[in-house]
């Protein structure tokens, strides 16, 4: 791109300054500019990037682009345009080289269940010897390569240069969750999506958000920004599901269970081992359990389906994919016995989520099983869904242990007290602030036929205490905690 094309492209209301004869990488967090680079000005929700123009323009960056210029002596070439936000997706891609248009992308919103069906959807396209790459919570993946994940949506700048190197190795196509926040803040500005999938929605981000209605609205966004030869598959057993999809100008394709869309399923088998199902009469199985995941499991046929894949094929294939890590995995040891509890890591850390996994693990309880839940709230978070999680855990546990979850800077012991309130009988409730303790102690004291939920951090492997992040998983927890409750020594990497 010349700068001649970046004016041009940019449609700036005056231009001004020294024109440079080439120029960098475009960024908008002025630290990580480079002599030569374009920084635009972006105003956040906690920063505004005008305030940092002059630091920009002192790390020797020939362009400017902003809303409002900085008062400089001899500034570099400026252009001053309406709305840097609204420009920055768009500038990002083409400046990148426009990566989205050699992909088919797949975007997954809602609160629960996004990495679950991004994550079999991609497992089902690599499947199907498709290259598929996967941006989500969990994990990013070029093909099959594994890359960090930091947020569910990056900044336009960073997605438009991961699109490009995906694209450069290969992938046809792309799985990506999309989060309430990117679309609120227009992240995900800039290119089309072919397929848009709605889970559901339920209280969650109202820290962020205002009200539920802004944070449905925010979500809507992703189903009116697409065109007429995309899909939109919608939840129809959701109370937001048809509403998020009645005014997309997309083809839809809703499903329920419960006889409400134009594609129909059903649960012909749900047990411990998995889900045997069925839609519109065809019969498939997943090792993945509970209802809850019957919704994500079909969504994801629909999706691929919708992609122009064989649908019965589709289906044998979601008898191999396991789903995303963290998401109701069930924590096993070496040399596991019967006679020990039954031990299962959940991200669960809303009050639906909660819910969901909670009432699936009291169906499978056989009689005299119990179900144990451990769980904690995060901090600096909407507080208004801690004593709402008190009230499911307590619900559908025969015991529950609160704990910390990642407190980040609130004090762990405060954030318990807020989950107590939510509790009819909190004199049977244990607290247990240190979550290593919560997780030992629990498998230690439950009998062999216990089943045991650690819900709210899933797959993550750290904790955030005070604003810093110590390495902790609860599936390395607990295994050790198994293998000690069996007279195993400890795994010292653990400890």
């Amino acid at each position: 791109m010349t700068i001649n094309e970046l004016i041009e492209f940019c449609q700036p209301v005056s231009v001004f300054g020294k024109h440079p004869e080439k120029m960098g990488k475009l960024r908008q967090d002025s630290r990580l500019i480079e002599p030569g680079d374009v920084f635009i000005a972006i105003r956040g929700i906690k920063s505004d990037g005008h305030h940092f123009i002059e630091q920009a323009v002192q790390k020797q960056a020939d362009v400017i682009i902003c809303e409002q210029p900085a008062d400089l002596v001899d500034p570099p070439l400026t252009l001053v345009v309406q709305n840097t936000r609204l420009l920055l997706g768009s500038l990002a891609q083409k400046m990148a080289g426009n990566p989205a248009d050699k992909l088919k992308i797949i975007g997954i919103t809602g609160t629960n269940g996004k990495t679950t069906v991004a994550t079999l959807v991609w497992q089902i396209l690599t499947r199907q010897d498709k290259n598929a790459s996967l941006f989500g919570t969990v994990e990013n993946r070029m093909n099959t390569k594994i890359l960090p994940s930091r947020l569910t949506t990056a900044d336009p700048i960073e997605l438009a240069e991961n699109m490009k190197e995906i694209v450069e190795a290969g992938s046809q196509y792309l799985v990506m969750e999309i989060s309430s926040h990117a679309l609120d803040q227009d992240r995900v500005r800039g290119f089309g999506v072919n397929i848009a999938a709605f889970t559901n929605l339920s209280h969650d981000h109202l820290d962020y958000h205002n009200s539920m209605n802004e944070y449905a609205d925010a979500k809507k966004k992703l189903f009116n920004s697409l065109d007429s030869r995309s899909w939109a598959i919608t939840n129809a057993d959701d109370k937001k599901g048809k509403w998020m999809v009645n005014s997309t100008p997309a083809k839809v394709l809703s499903f329920s269970f419960e006889g409400k869309g134009l594609i129909n399923a059903s649960v012909l088998k749900s047990d411990a081992t998995g889900l045997k199902l069925e839609v519109d009469g065809t019969e498939f199985e997943t090792p993945l359990v509970g209802r809850f995941n019957a919704y994500n499991v079909v969504q994801a046929l629909l999706i691929c389906t919708a992609l122009g894949l064989d649908g019965s094929k589709v289906a044998k294939s979601l008898k191999e994919c396991t789903g995303a890590p963290g998401r109701m995995e069930r924590v096993n040891r070496a040399n596991q016995v019967n006679k020990e509890p039954a031990v299962f890591v959940d991200y669960a850390h809303t009050p639906n989520a909660l819910e969901n996994v909670s009432q699936t693990l009291k169906k499978l309880k056989k009689q005299r099983e119990k179900l144990v839940i451990i769980f904690g709230c995060g901090g600096d978070r909407d507080k208004t869904k801690r004593p709402e999680m008190a009230r499911i855990a307590e619900t559908f546990a025969d015991r529950v242990v609160v704990t910390s979850d990642n407190p980040r800077t609130e004090d762990p012991e405060e954030i318990i007290r807020d989950i107590f309130t939510g509790f009819a009988r909190p004199e049977l409730v244990t607290a247990i602030p240190s979550r290593k303790e919560a997780i030992e102690t629990v498998i230690d004291q439950s009998e062999p036929n216990s089943i045991i939920l650690i819900a709210g951090k899933g797959h993550e492997t750290y904790q955030e205490i005070d604003g810093e992040r110590f390495h902790f998983d609860d599936r390395e927890i607990a295994r050790n905690a198994l293998e000690t409750r069996n007279g195993h020594p400890k795994n010292s990497e653990v400890a």
